[in-house]
């Protein structure tokens, strides 16, 4: 067994289970992922994949045992790698995080900034999704931190801390018959607004579960004629009278021009934001200044000592 083997295996998955594609990933042909693959079978004595002729249905359940096994070779190599680099002093590498479009417009500029020209030799890549691609980015070591208001407490595998809380609010044109109400948000109900056509997140985003929770406990169900995962979408076409938008309260500091901007938090809730890591992933140094940045006080001790008291509370083999 060797590790290029287990790397083989990691992207065979990763790829669902298309050799080609994942040939192209690693840089290498398809015959000699093929080959590496069914060498480690020999080797095991077991079968990985189950196979149709030349066809790859899926894992068998010993094949999912070594997926996992190997997944966890390739953590702890890749961890070493990263503590090899920080004991050289090396100041070089790439941050990685995975984000939503709201975190990315409007919470995480000046954090980057700061960033950047506190560690000028390290690349920061920002990769976006919906929150379950966030969690699954993390978890498959795609990317180092994660920050997202849906999914990220919930998943399996990650370890996550609050960042700052937040509450929905509406925006409508000035001559809307909601705009009334700004100067006394709290006389708004749910069936008030229910009467409106409503324009708001996409149902992974920015709290929008707690949206479709309030409505259903109203009993009311809500004309959402348009749903998007940018904000400023969502104000676009609030502002050309399409229906009243749902947005995150820190969504309107910018770009709101023309808007009415009433909080509803009363009917919606408060919000989390949370940031996250994957459980058992060597951090960097500059990883954890990135999230001292993000979460002000969250430093690596008091990080450290938050995620090994999880692991004691965890049940075994979660």
């Amino acid at each position: 067994m060797n590790l290029q083997q287990f790397r083989f295996l990691r992207e065979a998955v990763r790829q669902k289970l298309n050799l080609t594609v994942a040939a192209k990933a690693l840089h290498t042909s398809q015959p000699g992922v093929s080959k590496a693959i069914i060498e480690l079978e020999q080797e095991l004595g077991v079968s990985i994949f189950a196979r149709h002729g030349k066809r790859i249905l899926g894992l068998t359940p010993p094949g999912q045992q070594v997926l996992d096994a190997a997944e966890r070779i390739m953590n702890e190599v890749d961890n070493l790698k990263k503590l090899a680099r920080d004991y050289a002093g090396s100041p070089e590498g790439t941050l990685r995080v995975a984000t939503t479009h709201t975190q990315a417009r409007y919470v995480l500029p000046t954090v980057v900034q700061r960033f950047a020209q506190k560690y000028p030799d390290v690349r920061l890549k920002l990769l976006q999704g919906n929150p379950p691609q966030i969690a699954a980015m993390i978890a498959a070591g795609q990317a180092d931190v994660g920050m997202a208001t849906e999914t990220l407490a919930d998943a399996p595998g990650l370890d996550s801390i609050p960042v700052f809380h937040w509450e929905h609010v509406l925006v409508v044109p000035q001559d809307h018959a909601l705009a009334r109400l700004a100067p006394h948000p709290a006389r708004l109900t749910i069936k008030e607004l229910g009467r409106y056509p409503i324009v708001t997140y996409e149902m992974h985003f920015s709290g929008r579960s707690r949206i479709d929770a309030a409505f259903a406990a109203a009993g009311i169900e809500p004309a959402i004629v348009l749903e998007a995962i940018d904000a400023d979408v969502i104000k676009t076409y609030a502002r050309g009278g399409m229906g009243v938008g749902i947005v995150a309260g820190l969504a309107t500091e910018i770009n709101s021009e023309g808007l009415v901007v009433i909080p509803c938090g009363h009917l919606f809730g408060r919000n989390t934001t949370r940031l996250a890591v994957k459980q058992g992933a060597y951090l960097r140094g500059f990883v954890y200044a990135f999230i001292e940045m993000v979460a002000p006080g969250w430093d690596k001790r008091r990080l450290e000592q938050e995620f090994d008291k999880r692991s004691a509370f965890a049940p075994p083999g979660g």
